[in-house]
């Protein structure tokens, strides 16, 4: 079963992430060691797309680093 959008919010949240907003259903997620904005799209039920989930997976390593 695939991750549902509300999972890689989560994720980001927990990994530091903070959301500056976004427009309709998109949200921005920031990071102080991340070079790039993540946005992830899509209603919180709605499945995540493989390269939303992509994004999240490198963002989240690059702000261990």
């Amino acid at each position: 079963m695939p991750q549902k959008v509300r999972d890689l919010v989560a994720e980001l949240e927990r990994a530091g992430f903070s959301n500056r907003g976004g427009k309709g259903s998109h949200r921005n997620f920031i990071h102080p060691k991340v070079s790039k904005p993540i946005t992830i799209s899509g209603a919180l039920g709605d499945d995540a797309k493989h390269y939303q989930v992509r994004a999240v997976r490198l963002a989240i390593e690059e702000s261990k680093s």
